[in-house]
C-alpha cells in the first residue's frame, strides 16, 4: 500500500520519549524514495499519455498518486524536523560534546548539523556580556544553592575553577564545588549531583 513506510518513519519517532533519539532510519528513507520515485514516473507516464491521448479517466490515478507524493514528502519532512529538533534538545542538555551513543544514531549529514549549530551557539554566546561572553547553557533550572555536593563517576583529570584551585576528578571522589561549573560535567556523566 502507498505511503505506508513514510508513516512508520513518523510512528517510529512517536514512539520514542522526547530525550531520545533513534537510529537514523537510512533503509527507510531509500524505500520511501525509492516508492516517490517510482510514483513520479507512473504519473509522468500517464500524463503523458492523457496528453497524446486525450484519455481523461487516468485523471483520478494520477491525482491519486500525486497526493501520495505529497504525504510521502510531507512525512520525510516531518521525520527529518523531529530528528533536527531533538538533536538540537541534546545541544542544551549535554553540552557540545554528546555521548558517543547518541552521535552512533546520528547520520553524517546530522553531525555535521549539530556542529554547526554548536558553532553558531558558541558565537552567539560570544557576542553577550562583555570579554568572556555569557555561557546561556548554564543554570537552565533556577539553583536553590550556589555550592553543590557531587561524585565523580569516572576519572576525569584537574579540574580548575574560578578561584584557581585545581582539583582532581578520580573516580568516587566527592567534592564541593560551584554549581555552575559542574553543571555542564554532570550533564556528559563525569559528576553526579549528591543529595544528602
Amino acid at each position: 500500500m502507498f505511503c505506508e513506510k513514510a508513516v512508520e518513519l513518523v510512528r517510529e519517532l512517536h514512539r520514542m520519549s522526547d530525550g531520545q533519539l533513534p537510529a537514523f532510519n537510512e533503509d527507510g528513507i531509500r524505500q520511501v524514495l525509492e516508492e516517490m520515485k517510482a510514483l513520479y514516473e507512473q504519473n509522468q507516464s500517464d500524463v503523458n499519455e492523457a496528453k497524446t491521448e486525450g484519455k481523461s479517466e487516468l485523471i483520478p490515478s494520477i491525482k491519486f498518486r500525486h497526493c501520495c507524493l505529497l504525504r510521502n514528502q510531507r512525512c520525510i519532512t516531518a521525520y527529518l524536523y523531529d530528528r533536527l529538533l531533538r538533536i538540537r534538545a541534546l545541544r542544551w542538555e549535554y553540552g557540545s560534546v554528546l555521548p558517543t551513543t547518541i552521535r552512533f544514531h546520528m547520520c553524517a549529514e546530522e553531525v555535521e548539523w549539530f556542529n554547526q549549530y554548536k558553532k553558531s551557539l558558541a558565537s552567539y554566546m560570544r557576542s553577550l556580556g562583555g570579554e568572556e561572553g555569557l555561557d546561556i547553557t548554564q543554570d537552565m533550572k533556577p539553583p536553590k544553592s550556589l555550592y553543590i555536593e557531587v561524585r565523580c563517576l569516572k576519572d576525569h583529570g584537574e579540574f580548575e575553577i574560578d578561584d584557581g584551585t585545581v582539583i582532581l576528578l578520580k573516580k568516587n571522589s566527592q567534592h564541593f564545588l560551584p554549581r555552575w561549573k559542574c553543571e555542564q560535567l554532570i550533564r556528559q556523566g563525569v559528576l553526579e549531583h549528591v543529595i544528602s
